[in-house]
């Protein structure tokens, strides 16, 4: 009908209105919130930026007083450590006086040295001095032979000279040089049969120079004696193979095992615990042996006993079974485990 079409006209008018008013109303409520958030944001962004501004202010002010304090350290410890220098350790006028005292000691130094030279260099032309006036009396004795005589000149004394020569002179005061035969001293000579017939390396004698022989030379395209017997006695050089034993390996066996006994506190042998080995005699100790008994410190513990309550007289036995490998222990092993 006409009516149910103006009323839902009517509700669709509302229903726009209301809808548009609402908009406007939370648009409004929005843009309110946006400025209050805006607000907030700017006065804590703010806040959060003077609190920073202020630790970089902290920092730097810390950091510029750190450097002036230092910086002052630096300038009293360099004046304090000049002046302890100058004070004890570099002084100046002590170190002048040590360089003056340095110095002296220095010169009194030279002019012993430059004594000392020239007495070297005047003893050592001393030397050379006798050293050839004993050459030249050596000569002049030696030829003492054209000395001249009553009848002949010598060599030294020419008539057609008005002087003689000064050798002439020297040879007048020297007495001739008689030829003496040294003594030849008769050096005990080891035969050739008594180290010839040495031929093991250990009765040889191992020196650089071998022992002269008692015969010549033989004639002809013969290599020198002395060079054959060194070849012949030269000492053995064997290859590797040769050098070393062939039984290496029992032989290192050996060592281990006498290592091994060298390092053992008793020669009793270790026997484990199965009664393969039960037919050795166990040895009590000493001090359970005793007439005086055990020591019971440790061992007996002070606890309440009523044996009224005991079922039997005797004391538990804890039994266990054996292990089969301690008891097979020795038998199934090889040769090089079993104990030796």
């Amino acid at each position: 009908s006409v009516v149910d079409v103006f009323r839902k006209k009517e509700y669709d008018a509302a229903v726009k209105i209301q809808s548009w008013f609402r908009g406007c109303q939370v648009r409004a409520y929005i843009r309110y919130l946006h400025r209050a958030a805006t607000v907030i944001q700017k006065w804590w962004r703010g806040y959060s930026g003077r609190e920073e501004y202020r630790l970089l202010v902290k920092f730097a002010s810390c950091a510029m007083k750190m450097n002036f304090y230092n910086a002052m350290a630096v300038r009293i410890q360099r004046r304090w450590r000049g002046y302890r220098i100058r004070k004890y350790c570099f002084n100046y006028f002590y170190l002048k006086e040590y360089l003056r005292a340095v110095s002296e000691t220095n010169d009194a130094i030279r002019e012993a040295l430059e004594e000392f030279a020239e007495m070297r260099e005047r003893e050592e032309k001393r030397a050379d001095l006798e050293r050839e006036e004993k050459e030249r009396d050596y000569q002049a004795r030696k030829m003492h032979y054209l000395l001249s005589t009553k009848q002949i000149p010598g060599i030294y004394n020419s008539p057609f000279r008005k002087d003689p020569d000064p050798w002439e002179l020297r040879l007048q005061k020297a007495k001739p040089l008689t030829s003496q035969r040294s003594k030849v001293k008769e050096k005990h000579w080891i035969s050739p049969s008594s180290w010839l017939e040495c031929t093991s390396a250990r009765s040889f004698p191992r020196s650089e120079i071998l022992p002269p022989i008692d015969r010549k030379q033989c004639q002809g395209p013969f290599r020198d004696i002395t060079e054959v017997l060194e070849q012949r006695y030269k000492p053995l050089e064997p290859t590797l193979r040769v050098a070393e034993p062939i039984n290496e390996l029992n032989v290192a066996r050996e060592e281990f095992r006498r290592q091994e006994w060298m390092r053992n506190v008793h020669d009793n042998m270790f026997l484990p615990f199965s009664s393969y080995h039960k037919n050795k005699k166990y040895t009590p100790l000493m001090h359970s042996s005793s007439k005086y008994g055990p020591n019971f410190y440790g061992s007996r513990h002070f606890r309440d006993e009523n044996p009224k309550k005991w079922i039997c007289d005797k004391d538990f036995q804890t039994v266990l079974p054996s292990f089969d490998l301690f008891s097979k222990y020795g038998k199934l092993y090889s040769k090089a485990g079993q104990i030796i």
